[in-house]
């Protein structure tokens, strides 16, 4: 059977691919073609793709980013597809698994909710209880810099408190929306913001993720 990892792989490489170079996502200051050569970067040059954690090497990753971003892009998207080189960190199930479905699915909704006329993806039960338990896992770091509190509310009423403090501002939505807000897609998340005025434009303004 396949992965939630490699589903989200094949969905991505199709939007992409359906999308063209040029298509606008919501990485700011990328095009399609941007964000498919960081995927291939990140899976296949890992002495690189580092300088996106350690500012020292962020150099040499924009050079790499660059040299990959002028392949021609059916190739990029083929690198995609077949995932990384055997000798990956990538390549071993567990890691693929953990590391990707989440960088897919959000990637995925980069491309798709960035077109005028998306439509929210449909998210299968499972699925929405794997974003659910990265959410539950990563959502104080990915809310470090947030300047309110912040709880996240499943329709369930299950909850994860993203960041301590007041005002607090309660978010409730569908797990993918959450981690889509968590990730700092505040503008496009489709999540119902309890809180006062204030707090609630602060969300909006944060920067979220890492």
């Amino acid at each position: 059977m396949s992965t939630h990892a490699q589903r989200e792989r094949l969905l991505l490489a199709d939007l992409l691919e359906a999308a063209g170079p040029q298509a606008p996502t919501l990485c700011e200051g990328w095009t399609t073609r941007d964000l498919a050569a960081h995927l291939v970067v990140r899976e296949r040059r890992a002495d690189a793709a580092t300088g996106a954690l350690f500012k020292p090497l962020a150099a040499r990753l924009e050079r790499v980013q660059a040299e990959f971003a002028a392949k021609p892009y059916e190739e990029l998207i083929q690198l995609i597809r077949t995932g990384p080189p055997r000798l990956s960190p990538f390549a071993l199930k567990q890691i693929d698994e953990a590391a990707n479905t989440v960088e897919f699915f959000v990637h995925g909704e980069d491309v798709r909710r960035a077109e005028p006329d998306w439509t929210p993806r449909p998210v299968d039960p499972v699925l929405a209880d794997v974003l659910w338990s990265r959410i539950e896992r990563a959502a104080r770091l990915f809310a470090r810099r947030c300047p309110v509190g912040l709880v996240l509310r499943r329709p369930d009423g299950r909850t994860a408190v993203a960041r301590r403090g007041t005002p607090v501002v309660t978010a409730t939505g569908e797990p993918a929306e959450l981690l889509l807000l968590l990730y700092g897609r505040q503008q496009v998340a489709q999540v119902a913001l309890d809180g006062d005025k204030e707090a609630v434009e602060r969300l909006h303004e944060a920067r979220l993720g890492l």
